[in-house]
């Protein structure tokens, strides 16, 4: 990770580890999770999910007011414990499975961007963060 502002941001899930890393990458899955709020949605997604593969989800305000593509490209890929990223406008992420007992630990590394304040970001990351929580729990 370069100079950038870090956000970090995290949760604990209520299933084991493999559940937990299979609703994260998993496209069907991604795309009942994957917005900060309601009126929000991702209608379409796809994941090459190794080193060098692409990632993209499109995500929309439900009215079709407004939508843009979440992409990057995946520099490294640790299955059940690690995926590391960098996003198409250069900045880079680490995403970290943690099992410990009944639940696993989320955690979430990445640059901030230079538009948006960052606990703006950070709310919005952990408002997704917390959909997938609660998508991943109610699908055991």
């Amino acid at each position: 990770m370069t100079s950038k502002t870090q956000i970090s941001i995290d949760t604990s899930v209520l299933v084991p580890v493999a559940k937990a890393w299979e609703c994260y990458t998993v496209v069907d899955h991604v795309l009942q999770w994957n917005h900060a709020s309601d009126d929000w949605h991702s209608p379409s997604g796809e994941n090459d999910l190794r080193p060098g593969g692409k990632f993209n989800y499109r995500m929309e305000a439900k009215d079709g007011s407004f939508g843009f593509d979440f992409w990057g490209i995946y520099d490294e890929v640790v299955p059940e414990e690690k995926i590391a990223y960098t996003l198409g406008d250069g900045r880079k992420a680490i995403v970290s499975f943690t099992p410990a007992g009944d639940h696993t630990d989320i955690s979430v590394l990445f640059e901030a961007e230079d538009t948006n304040p960052v606990e703006m970001q950070r709310g919005g990351w952990q408002m997704i963060l917390n959909n997938y929580k609660k998508y991943t729990e109610s699908c055991k």
